[in-house]
């Protein structure tokens, strides 16, 4: 049997009396996109936090591909593949989409950014960069600035900047934030479109797209995971229905 992709092991995370992780395990397959649930305050975020480096945890281990990342800096996990969308880098709303991609690509690469002009004329990031905005829908404006684009695109842009980093692990919190219905349901068509050719941690508070787009899901109250499997289990767990999904969920089902 294939090793995981990402092994979390009694992970702890304090932040004076207060234990945002606890005792959390959890696995994630090659090629699954995992779904990471939970009412506010649950730690959602605080994990994926860990899991990319920006927080180091107080105990326990993170193993990616078998390899004990816990200790290990942001930086060194986006080498080994580990990207966290929408919060890796900050727009340059002035500067056009593809520019914008063609930066993360140089970066990616490794070669001196030169005050950008590289960037900006180099097929060899503008190529790369270009195949990243077909992928997410963005194509038809590459050359628009990042600054005039819609608030679902500006994710859409982020996504692309993370793709073009060539990511073995996807960490997702909370793509579809403050988004309109339309908007949401283009981030849903464009995860599926990604499923299977990326592995995928997602945080999401939308219930819909996450019983649409998950294999598995894990369900975090107080920093603890209560519950982990598949959509279908979880919507039947009843610790899942009390502690998250509520007596609404429930309804529904039976009605």
């Amino acid at each position: 049997m294939s090793r995981p992709a990402l092994e979390v092991e009694h992970l702890n995370k304090f932040f004076g009396a207060l234990k945002a992780t606890d005792d959390l395990s959890l696995t994630v397959e090659v090629g699954e996109l995992h779904a990471i649930i939970g009412p506010n305050g649950a730690g959602k975020s605080t994990l994926i936090s860990q899991l990319s480096g920006q927080l180091r945890p107080t105990s326990g281990h993170i193993r990616f591909f078998g390899e004990d990342l816990s200790r290990r800096s942001m930086a060194c996990r986006v080498q080994r593949g580990i990207v966290r969308s929408f919060q890796i880098t900050s727009l340059c709303r002035e500067f056009s989409t593809l520019t914008n991609v063609a930066l993360a690509v140089q970066a990616r690469i490794g070669h001196s950014f030169h005050f950008f002009r590289n960037a900006e004329d180099d097929p060899l990031f503008t190529a790369p960069a270009q195949d990243a905005l077909e992928r997410v829908g963005l194509g038809h404006r590459a050359h628009v600035a990042a600054g005039h684009l819609a608030h679902g695109e500006q994710r859409q842009l982020e996504l692309a900047i993370a793709l073009a980093a060539k990511p073995r692990l996807l960490l997702l919190d909370e793509p579809m934030a403050g988004m309109g219905l339309d908007e949401s349901m283009k981030v849903v068509e464009l995860l599926l479109s990604l499923k299977g050719h990326y592995t995928i941690v997602l945080v999401e508070h939308d219930m819909d797209a996450v019983f649409a787009l998950a294999d598995r899901i894990s369900v975090l109250v107080y920093g603890h995971c209560i519950a982990s499997g598949a959509p279908e289990r979880i919507r039947e767990d009843p610790a899942v229905q009390d502690a998250y999904l509520g007596e609404d969920e429930a309804d529904a089902r039976s009605a």
